[in-house]
């Protein structure tokens, strides 16, 4: 698959023949083109890495950057910016070396496991009452409109001490930072200007009077050397926060639900054993085949992957999904084995820029699915699964809706 002079490369994202399917060209261009060039939404080139080894070998690299607004990094979006992964989100939090280690280390502090413990029994309050409002309306219902959608931006609202009466807005602004297709470049430079005002207000009432959630701690936090975040790396994390923690959780949930439905000797096997959820949450991650664009990176001089010399000023995107498909990292890698142990899969990436809220999202997943198979154990698809519709253009990859019944 590795077009010659001339032709157009293949365009990415790719998809499958259905919402929930895998392409069918991630496992001929892991045998035979692992280092693929392809054409992204906006017209300019990359090369996708499809193949474990050489995806996690990339993410731990320093010298793969996530300086995406470097002079000549390929744009994603057909828009000027390229969405977030050209906008100043992107730069504007340190993004390598000591200083990204400093600023992780400073925000970790929220997401530690006994964080998420204390946090959990919240989550699953919110749950609870957001799947009485759908019970209320009857089924059909969407499950991602009623439960998948609404909660993790309550919780991230919760998190950040933001109100939750203003997720409407958050939707649309992480919508058109992550969208590669939907929006004009006056519409993304728009929402991007009223997103960035709002943080910029929330900081600033922070900084006058701080309060015990993750904003208000971090105005006062003081790192052992002295560091403490300015007002534009406060914005930044808030943004990234509020994008990150929103939408891709709101869509995994999504999808997870949908995964398992999909089969419903899965549902079954989960309503006899509850302790498998927390496995089955790391299988749907590992499974999903929906997972959007997948990781890019920037390179400044030329390097070698898999026998391929990447020259300097390429933007190298790595696919984490098609890697957790790769037959030489999972045995069976084209199942969906609820149980599976060991689970090293890449949805959450690795190395100094891993997800820095993977914990909070492991803990949204379970609770959710916990409390689904306790109040909703007859849950099922109110339509074939070949027939649900994979939200386009979305760089995280989701679904339109999720109807089901019960």
């Amino acid at each position: 698959m590795s077009p010659s002079d001339g032709d157009q490369s293949p365009s990415y994202p790719m998809t499958g023949a259905t919402a929930l399917a895998a392409p069918a060209e991630w496992a001929e261009l892991r045998r035979q083109c692992p280092v693929a060039r392809v054409t992204l939404p906006s017209g300019d080139e990359a090369s996708l890495l499809t193949r474990y080894e050489d995806v996690r070998q990339v993410l731990a690299d320093a010298r793969f950057s996530r300086q995406l607004n470097a002079e000549g990094a390929a744009r994603f979006s057909d828009s000027d910016s390229g969405g977030v992964f050209n906008s100043e989100l992107s730069t504007a939090l340190p993004q390598s070396g000591e200083e990204h280690q400093r600023w992780r280390r400073m925000v970790s502090k929220w997401f530690t496991a006994k964080r998420m413990a204390a946090l959990r029994p919240r989550i699953e309050t919110m749950a609870d009452r957001l799947i009485d409002g759908m019970l209320e309306q009857g089924h059909p219902a969407d499950l991602k409109a009623h439960l998948a959608f609404p909660l993790p931006v309550w919780v991230i609202c919760d998190l950040l001490g933001v109100p939750d009466s203003d997720r409407e807005r958050f939707s649309y602004w992480s919508d058109t930072m992550l969208n590669l297709t939907r929006y004009r470049q006056d519409e993304v430079d728009a929402a991007q200007a009223e997103f960035t005002d709002y943080m910029a207000t929330h900081v600033a009432a922070k900084r006058k009077a701080p309060s015990d959630d993750l904003l208000g701690e971090l105005t006062t936090a003081t790192a052992p050397d002295g560091y403490r975040l300015s007002d534009r790396e406060l914005v930044a994390t808030g943004q990234g926060l509020l994008v990150a923690g929103h939408e891709t959780t709101a869509n995994m949930i999504g999808k997870m639900v949908a995964m398992l439905l999909s089969d419903r000797q899965r549902w079954e096997s989960l309503l006899a054993d509850p302790l498998l959820v927390r496995s089955a949450v790391e299988e749907a991650l590992r499974f999903d085949a929906n997972a959007g664009v997948g990781m890019p990176r920037y390179i400044g001089e030329d390097i070698e992957v898999s026998g391929t010399v990447l020259p300097a000023g390429t933007t190298v995107v790595c696919s984490m999904a098609a890697a957790n498909r790769d037959e030489t990292a999972f045995d069976g890698a084209q199942e969906m084995m609820l149980g599976r142990s060991p689970n090293p899969h890449l949805a959450f990436g690795v190395g100094p820029h891993s997800c820095l809220g993977q914990a909070l999202a492991r803990t949204e997943l379970q609770t959710t699915l916990d409390v689904l198979l306790r109040r909703l154990p007859s849950l099922d698809l109110a339509v074939p699964a070949e027939d649900l519709r994979r939200l386009e253009g979305l760089a995280v990859g989701g679904l339109s809706e999720v109807p089901v019944r019960w």
